[in-house]
């Protein structure tokens, strides 16, 4: 074994101070041999999927023991996006930020030999992705798990049904008993969401890049294997520090352009292009949004879950999770790769079953010819804008349409609710991007509501904001350059018709040149939100979303 860098502290004369400050907390001579391992967790209780991540440890921690490794468990944050919604979803992805750096800083501080990490949602695993790469030390991954779906007489619903039913109800599809329903009982249990949202995702992300081990990103968060997992995690962090087996080792190019097919082919969330693009800037990978369009047109859509089908995550798990999804599409990906199991990706896919072909189709009969994600471009979006194309219907793949325009979320939200859309219209939302909301705010509640309303199929959605990654219908997001850097969405007005061609790749506005160079002469950036706090940092130094949102970039 390498010699250990903890021994940088806990060694010799010079390491009596670091020694004798761990005493207090039961750390004896013969633990200060061992090599030194941060069990980060990100568990609190205020995000459901973080909730169970304290008990989790406590296996993880046993497992370390056992593999003769000393366990060290500090905390970061982890907020809920689907609990801060409105202001709240400003500090979201700022979050990313702060929890990467509060990573790097622990870990360096203190000379940590190998790191686990604990976490399930959107933001979290981006953040510790990006933080493994800094450090690139031995690390390994334990998604918390999904939440159970809630089977109801007439389907099994999952959190973004909630989302959906307040545009049901706002319109009376929907009875108020109904609702309440809905709200009460959907939630089943602890874990990220049961959907193919941001969390899950990035969940299977981490397996693909392998960095965490197999069945772990699908295996429910109440289920008895998780537990198991866990141990078994820690036992493996052990061994993969003295291996010396860093996390840059993993994340390569290779193994992000199979991650990246894997959340293409699964119809996976928009949101892991900005942080894709952010885990390749950290790793030192080439990578630009084109290359997510050009993956897209060859990995063909073998899966779709909630809510862009019925199919929850416990049915991707039945299916074989994402071993069973990789199986699908193993002859598109780079089969040599690496993971922390010490097998080569082929090695694990060799016995791979997929148990439920109804759920996982294959190459030969996929459900679509390409990928989940498309991006788009045009004079409305010269540097790019993202949709969903798994989740839009045929008939809204080509649309011409008015636009309505609004300058923040609210103002769309209170224009549903007052239902004033009529079937046609483009809701063009500005002012959201990364510098402009700042913090390039989710507008996941607008979307469901437009879904709810029965509007999915004959409404458009734009923003400079995002989407949540389980967005459904033609929402296109992430258009760049973003309204408050100068981009045309800011030159929108209302009844500007704005084209839609999702095969061709195209958004554009039917407006001559001559009339955007005059609006744009008149145009005036708007007034700063904010003016303190980490907000008004962020604007400062955040870069554009097709950069994947970095701070300095």
């Amino acid at each position: 074994m390498k010699t250990l860098r903890s021994q940088e502290l806990l060694s010799g004369v010079t390491g009596v101070y670091a020694r004798a400050l761990l005493r207090p907390m039961g750390y004896s001579d013969d633990d200060f041999k061992k090599p030194l391992i941060a069990v980060v967790n990100s568990w609190n209780e205020i995000n459901p999927g973080h909730y169970h991540l304290r008990e989790l440890a406590n296996f993880v921690k046993q497992g370390i023991w056992m593999a003769g490794g000393m366990p060290v468990e500090f905390n970061t944050i982890a907020p809920c996006d689907g609990i801060a919604q409105g202001e709240g979803m400003h500090y979201i992805l700022p979050s990313r930020e702060v929890i990467a750096a509060s990573v790097e800083l622990m870990i360096q501080a203190h000379r940590c030999d190998g790191m686990v990490m604990l976490a399930s949602c959107d933001k979290i695993l981006p953040a510790m992705l990006m933080a493994a790469a800094r450090c690139d030390i031995p690390t390994i991954f334990l998604p918390g798990g999904t939440m159970l779906p809630r089977k109801f007489a007439d389907t099994s619903r999952v959190t973004s049904d909630i989302k959906e039913a307040i545009g049901a109800f706002n319109t009376g599809k929907i009875s108020a008993e109904k609702f309440a329903e809905i709200e009460s009982l959907t939630c089943a249990s602890v874990g990220a969401c049961s959907m193919m949202g941001t969390a899950n995702t990035m969940a299977a992300i981490v397996e693909t890049l392998g960095l965490a081990l197999p069945g772990s990103a699908t295996i429910p968060a109440v289920d008895a294997r998780r537990p198991q997992l866990a141990k078994a995690t820690g036992k493996r962090i052990v061994e993969l520090v003295k291996q010396d087996a860093r996390a840059l080792q993993f994340i390569t190019s290779e193994s992000l352009e199979n991650a990246i097919r894997l959340a293409l082919a699964i119809g996976g969330s928009t949101n892991m292009i900005l942080h894709m693009l952010a885990l390749a800037q950290e790793a030192g990978i080439q990578m630009e949004l084109g290359d997510f369009d050009r993956l897209s047109r060859n990995t063909p859509l073998i899966a779709k879950f909630k809510p862009a089908s019925n199919f929850t995550l416990l049915d991707f798990d039945e299916a074989g999770g994402v071993p069973a999804a990789l199986k699908a599409i193993t002859s598109l990906l780079h089969q040599d790769v690496p993971t922390v199991t010490g097998k080569k990706l082929s090695e694990i896919l060799a016995d791979v079953v997929i148990r439920r072909q109804e759920v996982i189709h294959s190459l030969e009969q996929p459900l679509a010819s390409e990928g989940g994600i498309a991006v788009l471009y045009g004079n409305l979006a010269p540097q790019g804008a993202i949709v969903k194309q798994s989740a839009v219907v045929p008939q809204m793949q080509c649309h011409v349409g008015p636009a309505k325009v609004f300058n923040r979320e609210e103002e769309v939200r209170d224009f549903l609710l007052a239902k004033k859309v009529v079937p046609g219209d483009v809701l063009v939302v500005r002012y959201e991007g990364p510098k402009g909301g700042p913090g390039m705010r989710e507008l996941s509640i607008p979307a469901a509501m437009l879904i709810g309303m029965g509007l999915g199929d004959s409404v458009a959605m734009l923003t400079d904001g995002r989407f949540s990654g389980a967005t459904r219908g033609p929402c296109i997001g992430h258009i760049c350059p973003e309204a408050a850097e100068d981009g045309p969405l800011a030159l929108v007005e209302d009844g500007d018709e704005i084209v839609i061609d999702i095969p061709r790749r195209v958004l554009d506005i039917k407006v001559s040149e001559e009339e955007l160079k005059r609006r744009r002469l008149a145009w005036h950036p708007p007034k700063e939100v904010v003016s303190k706090g980490f907000l008004s940092f962020y604007r400062q130094h955040v870069g554009s979303a097709d950069k994947g949102a970095i701070l300095g970039c």
